[in-house]
């Protein structure tokens, strides 16, 4: 795995701290462990997915559907990040 350059340089954990181990974990079929290493994957995986379904087939309300799953993936990633400094 590629080592966190924040981490290395700074000592502490950056927002994206965890998203190649929980990759991985989905890879191994660890889905629950997945999210417990990164909380964001499954909303930052339906992001992706929906974007590149978009690409080919436009949908009406595409932006709309985007942006919320834009702001849930935002939201996590920031709310686990606060949990994780403070615990």
């Amino acid at each position: 795995m590629l080592p966190c350059l924040t981490k290395k340089l700074f000592g502490f954990d950056c927002m994206g701290c965890g998203i190649q181990r929980s990759i991985h974990l989905i890879f191994q079929g660890e889905f629950t462990e997945a999210f417990y290493m990164y909380p964001a994957i499954y909303s930052l995986i339906a992001l992706f997915i929906f974007i590149g379904i978009n690409f080919f087939f436009k949908f009406k309300k595409s932006n709309l559907v985007i942006s919320f799953l834009a702001i849930i993936s935002v939201a996590t990633i920031i709310i686990s990040y606060i949990i994780k400094t403070i615990i």
